[in-house]
């Protein structure tokens, strides 16, 4: 069986990390070879870049910088992580992808969106995830979910910042049939579940075909 690209998409509060969790638990019961990375992140390299990406900084930072960390965070990322992995037949499982930045600097920071999409066909060749599970949320719950935390500099953003981000997602979702949309709403126990689901179901498509 060849290697599998699994992405989580969804906003801060949305219960990324704890899904990604579940996704990993579900490949490991089955047999399955995998690694787990995010973005931006996934190399010493791509990690500092985040590191500038996420930090305050004494001055704005612009939106076409922000961008272009991502994508250069990215291309190390693929170049060291994400292809090897797969042209080892290993599964690869990944927080965060290009989905995040179509919908944090495309609609978030409204950015132009043919300029994303140069961008992702330059740095990724025809690379798409095999499978995208969006964790919906909305902005209101979201921000009650994250309001004690210590925030980075994306997550102090404005609520009509992520009612953006979060119709990119959807908007992504209506365009790409590799989307699976969870509703991030629900009880925790609820929302694994159901990523527990399309996890397996997404197992037996790969080992029949």
């Amino acid at each position: 069986m060849s290697g599998r690209f699994i992405t989580l998409e969804g906003s801060e509060g949305a219960g990324k990390s704890t899904n990604v969790d579940t996704v990993c638990e579900t490949l490991t019961e089955a047999g399955i070879d995998f690694v787990r990375t995010r973005e931006p992140g996934g190399t010493p390299m791509a990690e500092a870049l985040r590191d500038a990406m996420l930090h305050k900084w004494n001055e704005s930072v612009d939106g076409i910088t922000e961008l272009l960390l991502v994508f250069a965070a990215r291309a190390q990322h693929l170049s060291h992580v994400i292809r090897p992995a797969l042209a080892a037949g290993r599964w690869v499982v990944c927080d965060r992808f290009t989905d995040a930045t179509f919908a944090y600097q495309g609609y978030g920071r409204q950015l132009d969106l043919e300029k994303l999409a140069v961008l992702e066909s330059w740095i990724q060749g025809d690379l798409q995830p095999d499978i995208t599970l969006y964790l919906d949320v909305a902005p209101d719950v979201a921000a009650q979910r994250i309001a004690a935390r210590e925030k980075d500099r994306m997550e102090v953003e404005r609520r009509d910042f992520f009612v953006r981000v979060r119709q990119g997602y959807l908007d992504r979702a209506s365009e790409h049939e590799r989307f699976e949309i969870i509703d991030a709403g629900n009880p925790l126990q609820e929302v694994q579940a159901e990523v527990r689901l399309k996890t397996h179901e997404f197992i037996r498509r790969a080992r029949s075909g």
